[in-house]
Formats: structure tokens, C-alpha cells, sequence
């Protein structure tokens, strides 16, 4: 029976915190020459969250893929949430998902249908996102893992960077924080099945509709906060813009339970990285650990950070409550270098 295999058993460490070293990832690409072409909008002269092609003045492509092993036990809400945190690069650039091809490997021992559940959860939710899953490609492995590539389009006046945060910008953040806590603690016994369940929620929840009404408002700088948590995406938008990023601590949105199991000292295998890759960037100041340690624990398939005027701020959160989406202020951009968090 697929009930009585876990998943997450067969993974060293899930989801976005399976994620390579933000710090290590710096020091091997300072290797690498920037490929030099015209049409190359977006790729590693600075990287962003995904790579953007322009076929023509109407028309660019986004090209990216995300996969990490099992971050859940249950088979479909693993491929729905593999899938979404693939596809939430495309809107993070301001694009919208064409086509996307799955990435797998999986021990032959696991029953066939857990696989059927998993891609077809995959296929449903990129269907939700307006693409197709056109294919893929999967290989052995005893330990599970999968993703998506993912092609989407935008047009090229259109893309969001992370690298365009204004001083003056107030800065938001469309889902909650806390994934990494609360899976780590429902895998430790510490917590029950109901904020497992709020935290899967959220991780399949794609940001196409966020996307969607941040989209008339223009923002200056967006990115979506996945395995290097709020701190090193923060960290990364303001050191790309040549800006100063204030985070307010205490107006970090936590999924119900996050903050309770930050405070019981559960950190995930991927928040010592994070406080490695960003902690040098960070000044804090009176901030409790659990506001730290939330800002340092690394999301799947997290929400959007954006960077707008601050003017349009209130009829941002407006439109946001009038559709009955979630959004938070949680800090501004100033003129300097780094993040403070207060």
C-alpha cells in the first residue's frame, strides 16, 4: 500500500532547504563569464530567479526550473508543490507559464501509482498556472526528487527583476512565513497535523493571482522567498538595487504555529546556510530570536517580496483584501547597503 511508505523518510532534507549554499552558489559562479549576447535579458550578469530571452520588441522568454526531494509524505501534494514552486519563478519575473517539462528520479521500488499521483498533481497544477506539462525526463535514484522545467513569456519593457528597488519603496510580502518550522517540527513530533495541513496549503498555492494584482501597480523590484528564507532574498534585492532594505520584524506574517515551534529552538538543516550566506549582510537590532529565526527559515514555494512606491502601498492592499488575497507591509527601502531589521 502507498500509505505505508513516507516520503519524506527516504530524503536527506526537503523541499527549498535541500537547496545548495547560497554562499558556496556565489563563490562557484564568481568562475563563471557572463554570457555575452544582445537578445539575453536576464542571466547571470546579475541572476535572477529565472532566465529571459527576447525573441522580438513584443515578445520575451522565460526559462527556468526548480526540483528538490519530498517535503511532504502524501504523493499529490508533493507534486503539486514541486510544481508550483517552479512555476512561481515565472510570475515572480512578471511572466506567465507556456510550457513546462517534469524532472524525476525515484527508486524503482516505489509503487507506480505513488508516481501517477505525483505527476498527476504536477499536471493539474500547471494547468492551473495556464501552461501545458508537455513531457520530461525521469532516472533512477533512491533518493526521490522532482520539479519542473518551466518556459513561460513576458514582454521585455515588462519583467520584474529583483535588482530595481527604489529608496522610498515600501516593500511587501504575499504569503506567510514558516514552512521550514513547521515541517521540521511536525518531523520531530513537536506540532500536530493541523499546521502541516495550513503550511501545505500555502505551498500549493500558486502566486498567479498575486501576480496578477501587483501587475497594474508596476512594481520597481519583485523575487519570490523560497530556500534562502526572508533575510537572504531581502539581503540579494538590496544588494542588486544598491539599496538599504528595513525589515519591521514584528510585521513578518507566520503561518499559525510557525512562531510557537521558533520559540521551542526547531531550526531546519537549511537555516545555519542562510544565516552563513546572509548574517554578514544583516544588521539587527532589539529582535527577538523567534522574528530571527523566522527571517532565516528557508520557504518552498513562498510568496512574492515586492518593492513599489509607497504611495501605492494602501491601494495595493485594498485591491489585495477586495480579492481576497493575502498581503503584508512588512518594511521600505532607503538609500546605503545591506538589511536592517528592527
Amino acid at each position: 500500500m502507498t500509505t505505508q511508505i513516507r516520503l519524506t523518510e527516504l530524503a536527506s532534507c526537503g523541499g527549498c532547504a535541500a537547496k545548495y549554499s547560497a554562499a558556496r552558489l556565489e563563490e562557484l559562479l564568481q568562475g563563471f563569464v557572463p554570457v555575452e549576447a544582445e537578445n539575453l535579458l536576464v542571466g547571470l550578469a546579475p541572476a535572477d530567479d529565472a532566465a529571459v530571452y527576447k525573441l522580438d520588441d513584443e515578445r520575451a522568454l522565460i526559462f527556468t526550473l526548480d526540483f528538490f526531494p519530498p517535503v511532504v509524505d502524501d504523493p499529490g501534494d508533493y507534486g503539486a508543490i514541486a510544481a508550483t514552486n517552479a512555476l512561481n519563478d515565472v510570475f515572480a519575473m512578471g511572466g506567465a507559464p507556456l510550457l513546462a517539462l517534469s524532472i524525476a528520479a525515484f527508486p524503482e521500488e516505489l509503487p507506480t501509482e505513488m508516481l501517477a499521483q505525483i505527476f498527476a498533481a504536477a499536471d493539474e497544477q500547471v494547468r492551473a498556472s495556464g501552461a501545458l506539462l508537455a513531457g520530461g525526463h525521469t532516472i533512477r535514484d533512491a533518493e526521490p526528487k522532482y520539479g519542473l522545467a518551466v518556459v513561460g513569456t513576458v514582454r521585455p519593457d515588462a519583467i520584474w527583476p529583483k535588482s530595481g528597488a527604489r529608496p522610498g519603496d515600501a516593500l511587501f510580502v504575499t504569503k506567510p512565513l514558516g514552512t521550514g518550522l513547521i515541517m521540521t517540527g511536525f518531523r520531530n513530533g513537536l506540532t500536530g497535523t493541523q499546521p502541516l495541513e495550513r503550511a501545505t496549503r500555502w505551498m500549493r498555492t500558486l502566486n498567479k493571482d498575486a501576480a496578477h494584482a501587483i501587475r497594474p501597480f508596476t512594481p520597481h523590484a519583485v523575487t519570490d522567498v523560497t530556500g534562502f528564507g526572508l533575510f537572504g532574498h531581502a539581503h540579494e534585492m538590496a544588494s542588486r538595487s544598491g539599496v538599504r532594505i528595513v525589515l519591521d520584524a514584528e510585521r513578518f506574517p507566520a503561518i499559525d504555529g510557525a512562531l510557537d515551534l521558533a520559540r521551542k529552538g526547531v531550526r531546519t538543516s537549511g537555516d545555519p546556510r542562510n544565516r552563513d550566506f546572509a548574517a554578514k549582510h544583516l544588521t539587527l537590532g532589539r529582535v527577538s530570536p523567534t522574528f530571527v529565526a523566522l527571517g532565516y527559515d528557508p520557504q518552498t514555494a513562498g510568496g512574492l517580496l515586492v518593492s513599489l512606491p509607497h504611495e501605492r502601498g494602501p491601494v495595493l492592499e485594498s485591491d489585495f483584501e477586495r480579492r481576497g488575497l493575502f498581503i503584508r507591509r512588512i518594511g521600505s527601502v532607503e538609500e546605503g547597503a545591506g538589511v536592517l531589521v528592527r
